[in-house]
């Protein structure tokens, strides 16, 4: 296990929105000591139950939840996110669970990260930034080449807001549905989609309150490299 930096994704010449979208996210997690639960997301831990375990690719793992998990089932795994507050803690989380073998963790922008590794599965949950727009669109058309033949793809988003008080930045925000992630996707006829659909799950808020959202939910297999 290891963290490191993909200077290509770091340096003086990255577009103007990508330094404000790592500052901001980096802002966040390190003014608390944790965002996220820590636990895997719902939807993975679902569609992913069974497979063939492989090579995977978390894309925007922030914490590492989903990556710990994954590798506790037996995954060998990558997680890239912009912040490196994040994936910090994404190490010593893979480190307490007696993971790290199995996990690494890079911080790049995912706009600009590449590589020529290829995926059993690659999977982005929540991929989503407000205030701070990400060319989202742009990163899951990227996603779809880093899956192997007979590999998954998954893409999980928010279809509607995750609260119920809507703080100012999400009154424009426009919620993808499954149709927009599959055209941003891109898939040609090597691909077949398996699942491409709007499923509730209940949640609970951090007053420990549970409350009922809604997930975006696209998921499709690469039949031929």
């Amino acid at each position: 296990m290891h963290t490191h930096h993909d200077g290509s994704a770091a340096g003086a010449n990255d577009a103007t929105a990508a330094p404000s979208a790592r500052e901001w996210w980096e802002t966040r997690y390190a003014e608390r000591d944790g965002i996220w639960s820590g636990r895997v997301n719902a939807v993975l831990a679902s569609v992913t139950w069974g497979l063939p375990v492989g090579r995977a690719l978390d894309l925007g793992c922030g914490e590492g939840g989903d990556v710990v998990w994954l590798a506790e089932q037996g995954w060998d795994v990558t997680g890239i996110d912009l912040s490196v507050t994040a994936l910090q803690r994404g190490s010593r989380a893979a480190v307490a669970a007696g993971v790290q073998e199995q996990t690494a963790f890079v911080a790049a922008d995912l706009a600009r990260w590449d590589t020529a590794a290829r995926f059993d599965l690659v999977t982005a949950s929540f991929l989503q930034s407000w205030p701070v727009e990400i060319p989202r669109a742009d990163i899951l058309h990227r996603a779809a080449g880093f899956v192997a033949a007979g590999g998954h793809l998954l893409v999980t988003a928010h279809a509607a807001p995750p609260h119920d008080e809507l703080p100012p930045e999400l009154r424009e925000y426009r919620f993808p549905a499954p149709a927009d992630d599959l055209a941003a996707l891109q898939l040609d006829d090597r691909w077949d989609v398996l699942v491409a659909e709007v499923r509730p799950r209940t949640a609970t808020t951090p007053e420990g309150d549970p409350h009922e959202v809604l997930d975006s939910v696209v998921l499709a297999r690469l039949t031929r490299g």
